[in-house]
C-alpha cells in the first residue's frame, strides 16, 4: 500500500504501476500479472464510457473467472460505476430480481447456464461477454470490445461515493442490497492489511468467491498490498488442495469453518509441508473448539486470526490476535481501529460486562444502508449505529463473545438455549464433521431442539450415539429431541449456516436418518 492514498482504487493503481510484472492472481496454474489486470480494467472502463455510463450507474458482474472479475470490478469503479456483484451459484430468478432491483444498465458476464433466462428477465442496455462458444445474441465479446491499450484514467471518488451493492439472502432468506462506499472499503482494507502485515511477498490461497463480503475483502486487501491471490476451486479433494498450497508456496490461507473442516477431513494431512505458511484467517461464523485445535495442531507455525464481521459492516468488525487465542477462548476479539462495539438491551441501553445483549457497531466500516429500502435501513441503522442482530457480551477488557442471532435462541419450556452451545458439543462427537441446531415447534414446550449432523469422510454416525454424547455433556433441556444425519448443511455463499433451512422437513439434499421422538 502506498502511504497517503485513501481509497482501494488508488491502492490497486499504485500496486499495478509500481510492479506491473508482479503476480497478482494464480488460478489453475495460470499467473496473471498486475499490469495485465490494469490493462483489462482500463479497457472495461473505456468500454463503459463509450456506452454512456453516468456516475453511479450500476454494473452487474456475473463472473467466475478471477482475472476477468478483478478487471471488471476495478474498471467499473474507474468509470464511476457501482459494482453489483452477483452470486454465480444463484438461480435465474434471484439473479434477475437483483439486477432489476439494482436497475443495472450494464452487465459483464461469463458462461453461465442461466444467462439466457437472466437477460430475458432483465435485459441490460449493454452486455459484455467474457468467453465461451455461445455468447448471447445481444452481447459484445470481451476480446473484440475491450481495448487492451486503453488509457487508465480513473474517475475521482469521495469516501461516501457508492462503490458496490452486495445482494445477500443472509441467514433469514430475505435478499437485501447492501450499499458499500469507497470509504467503507478503504477502512476495511487499511485495518486488515495492518494486522495481517500483508506485503508484496505474500501469496494467499482462498476458495472464497469474490461476490460476497469476505471474499471481496480478501481481494481488495491483497490488491492494495501488491500481494498475490491463489484462487482455489473445489474443496472436494483436500489432498489435492494441500498439494496446490505447497506448490504455490503460500504464506496465508483464508476460509470459514466449513472450509477448514473439508481441508483437514478426518485425518491429519500426510506428506504436506507448508514452510512459508504464516497465517490462517477464519470468519463467517463460529469455529468449533475441536476444529480450531486440529487446525493449530496441523499448522503449528501459522498464526490463526479469528475474525468477526457482517456484510453490513464491510466484512470486518473485530478480530482476535493469535497470541490471545488461549487467553480468550471463544472470543472474536476487539474492534478494529476507529470501530466501536456496544452491547445493548432491548431498550437500547448499554449492558454491563458479562451481560448478553444485541451487538451494535459504529465506525467507518458501517454500510450506507440498504438499496431502495428506507424502512429496512431504518430498522438496523440509528444515529450511526448498526444493529447487527447478533447476540453477544463484552468482558471487562472489551473482548467480544458471540452467543448467536436474535431470534435463533430456542425457547424450550422455561429455558432459553443457544444453538451454538449445543453445536459445540455436537462437533466434539466422534465421526461428526459439522452440526447445526434449530428450534422446532412443540405443542407443550413451545420448541424442542432439532440437530442436523454431517458425518466426516467415511464415518458412520448413529443418532443414538450422538444423543448419548450430548446427554453426558449437556443438561436434559439442552439435549436434542431429534437428530438427523445429512450430507451437508445449508449455507450462504459466505459459508454461514442458514439455520432457518434446518427446520425444513425433509432436510434437502440428504439421505437422512431421523431419530423418532419415542427413542429419545
Amino acid at each position: 500500500m502506498t502511504a497517503g492514498t485513501a481509497l482501494p482504487l488508488a491502492w490497486f493503481t499504485a500496486s499495478a504501476q509500481s510492479a506491473p510484472e508482479a503476480a497478482a492472481l494464480e488460478c489453475d496454474g495460470r499467473v496473471t500479472a498486475y499490469g495485465e489486470l490494469l490493462a483489462g480494467a482500463a479497457g472495461v472502463a473505456a468500454w463503459l464510457r463509450e456506452r454512456g455510463i453516468a456516475p453511479g450507474d450500476r454494473v452487474g458482474l456475473l463472473l467466475d473467472e478471477a482475472p476477468a472479475y478483478v478487471a471488471a470490478y476495478y474498471g467499473t469503479l474507474a468509470a464511476g460505476g457501482v459494482v453489483v456483484a452477483l452470486n454465480t451459484a444463484a438461480h435465474a430468478g434471484s439473479l434477475t430480481a437483483w439486477l432489476a432491483h439494482a436497475g443495472a444498465r450494464f452487465m459483464i458476464a461469463g458462461p453461465h447456464p442461466d444467462l439466457g433466462a437472466v437477460i430475458e428477465g432483465h435485459a441490460p442496455e449493454h452486455l459484455l461477454f467474457t468467453g465461451g462458444d455461445r455468447p448471447p445474441v445481444v452481447a459484445e465479446r470481451w476480446h473484440q470490445a475491450v481495448d487492451a491499450g486503453a488509457e487508465w484514467r480513473p474517475a475521482p471518488a469521495a469516501g461516501r461515493t457508492l462503490a458496490s451493492l452486495i445482494y445477500t439472502s443472509g441467514t433469514t432468506g430475505t435478499p437485501k442490497g447492501v450499499m458499500i462506499s469507497h470509504g467503507n472499503l478503504a477502512a476495511n482494507v487499511a485495518a486488515i492489511v495492518d494486522y495481517l502485515r500483508l506485503g508484496p511477498e505474500d501469496r494467499t490461497a482462498s476458495p472464497l468467491p469474490f461476490h460476497y463480503s469476505y471474499g471481496n475483502s480478501v481481494l481488495h486487501t491483497h490488491m492494495a498490498a501488491g500481494a498475490c491471490l491463489v484462487r482455489l476451486g473445489s474443496m472436494a479433494y483436500p489432498q489435492r488442495v494441500l498439494e496446490t498450497l505447497a506448490g504455490s508456496a503460500v504464506t496465508g490461507f483464508s476460509g470459514v469453518a466449513a472450509t477448514y473442516a473439508l481441508l483437514l477431513g478426518r485425518h491429519r494431512p500426510d506428506g504436506i509441508v507448508l514452510p512459508r505458511l504464516r497465517y490462517l484467517t477464519h470468519a463467517g461464523g463460529p469455529m468449533p473448539a475441536p476444529l480450531l485445535q486440529r487446525l493449530r495442531d496441523t499448522f503449528p507455525r501459522a498464526e490463526v486470526f479469528v475474525m468477526y464481521g457482517q456484510t453490513e459492516a464491510t466484512a470486518r468488525i473485530a478480530y482476535l490476535p493469535p497470541e490471545r487465542l488461549d487467553q480468550r477462548p471463544g472470543s472474536v476479539g476487539r474492534p478494529l481501529p476507529g470501530v466501536q462495539v456496544s452491547v445493548r438491551d432491548p431498550e437500547g441501553r448499554s449492558c454491563p460486562p458479562g451481560t448478553r445483549g444485541e451487538v451494535w457497531v459504529s465506525g467507518p466500516n458501517v454500510m450506507q444502508g440498504y438499496w431502495r429500502a428506507p424502512e429496512l435501513t431504518a430498522g438496523v441503522l440509528s444515529d450511526g449505529w448498526l444493529h447487527t442482530g447478533d447476540l453477544g457480551w463484552l468482558d471487562d477488557d472489551g473482548f467480544l463473545y458471540l452467543v448467536g442471532r436474535i431470534g435463533d435462541e430456542i425457547k424450550t419450556g422455561a429455558h432459553r438455549v443457544s444453538p451454538e452451545e449445543v453445536e459445540e458439543v455436537l462437533a466434539g462427537c466422534p465421526g461428526v464433521a459439522e452440526a447445526g441446531v434449530v428450534g422446532m415447534p412443540d405443542e407443550f414446550l413451545g420448541q424442542v431442539i432439532r440437530a442436523v449432523v454431517v458425518p466426516g469422510d467415511g464415518a458412520a454416525v448413529s443418532p443414538r450415539a450422538v444423543l448419548a454424547h450430548c446427554r453426558q455433556r449437556l443438561p436434559a433441556y439442552k439435549v436434542p429431541r431429534e437428530v438427523i444425519c445429512a450430507a451437508a448443511l445449508p449455507r450462504t455463499a459466505s459459508g454461514k449456516l442458514q439455520r432457518f433451512r434446518l427446520a425444513a422437513d425433509p432436510i434437502p439434499a440428504q439421505q437422512a436418518t431421523a431419530l423418532a421422538e419415542g427413542e429419545t
